[in-house]
């Protein structure tokens, strides 16, 4: 079976370590009509970098760059995959067989769905693309 896999803009935010910023960054994208796909925090003593994948990232780029907001984008994976045992074991099997790095990945779904979803940060996007669609 094909697992259902495209690739898609992740933007990378890089904020002050301090309450209220997530609060800040999710109402200027509410604000805008943008909604968020996928979002996954990491922290330093002073600053986070909040890595989200939004439904026009495009139209997000634009907004933070226009607030001053360091933002960057990146190339990543969005896997809909089986909400199972061994799915990610498969998935990362199949990347390492084929040489491509998983950089970081990130992942959710409730205990009863069906279906999750995948985003991978990879060392070569388009070749993880084809293993992936197989």
């Amino acid at each position: 079976m094909k697992t259902p896999v495209s690739l898609t803009k992740q933007l990378a935010i890089f904020l002050e370590n301090r309450p209220g910023m997530l609060a800040e960054v999710c109402e200027a994208l509410a604000q805008a009509g943008l909604n968020i796909l996928a979002v996954s925090t990491s922290d330093t003593v002073d600053h986070t970098v909040i890595r989200m994948v939004v439904d026009n990232p495009r139209k997000a780029l634009l907004l933070f760059e226009e607030r001053g907001t360091l933002v960057v984008d990146d190339e990543v994976l969005m896997v809909e995959a089986s909400n199972e045992p061994g799915v990610l074991a498969r998935l990362a099997r199949q990347l390492c067989r084929g040489k491509v790095n998983i950089e970081y990945c990130y992942c959710a779904s409730s205990p009863g769905a069906r279906q999750g979803l995948l985003v991978f940060r990879v060392s070569n996007p388009a070749k993880a693309l084809k293993l992936l669609r197989g």
